[in-house]
């Protein structure tokens, strides 16, 4: 486990996800990507960007583990997954001015534009790295993003989507769940 504090580079083991860490608490360490997604891990999960490496590896413990998964895991050794709920849904916050620096002379229709340009780019590449979970953030208004989302995901026959979590987001966000192997009907 390494120790990280907020600002510095990280990476998350087992994946091709760098970032630099926003939040540290006792349960999580919150990274936001270079693409502006911020995912939370354990602390487990996360090691520190080359160069500020503060952890001594031997070369041999490097080979040990490259060896490993080749190879499979080590006899005897259980590997435990997370259940499905454990893993933190990536989030996307689709207000406009999360979006823009200002929109002085933009009209419904550009913002409109730009949040869903957004919210394709962002599940894009969830599907690309393989991401289950997507929540979208839009914010309860006269629900013309929450429609034209809908309309977005319906595209996809991979995904399924409901309102999220109202304890958590209220009635403005809708969650997106990415299957892994959509039947084909």
């Amino acid at each position: 486990m390494a120790k990280v504090k907020v600002g510095d580079r990280v990476q998350v083991l087992d994946d091709s996800i760098e970032g630099i860490v926003v939040r540290y608490g006792p349960q999580s360490v919150r990274i936001r990507t270079a693409d502006g997604f911020e995912l939370e891990f354990s602390h487990e999960e996360i090691l520190l960007s080359e160069g500020q490496e503060r952890i001594r590896v031997s070369p041999g413990e490097v080979s040990a583990s490259r060896l490993e998964k080749e190879v499979g895991r080590k006899p005897g050794v259980s590997v435990s997954r997370k259940k499905e709920k454990e893993v933190p849904a990536m989030e996307v916050d689709l207000h406009i001015h999360q979006l823009v620096p200002d929109t002085r002379g933009m009209s419904n229709y550009d913002m409109l534009n730009i949040q869903m340009e957004t919210a394709q780019r962002q599940l894009e590449f969830a599907l690309k790295k393989n991401i289950r979970k997507v929540v979208f953030i839009h914010g309860v208004g006269a629900g013309v993003l929450k429609e034209e989302l809908g309309f977005l995901l319906r595209r996809y026959p991979q995904i399924n989507y409901y309102d999220a979590d109202y304890q958590k987001y209220g009635l403005g966000a809708t969650e997106a769940y990415i299957m892994q192997n959509p039947k084909v009907g």
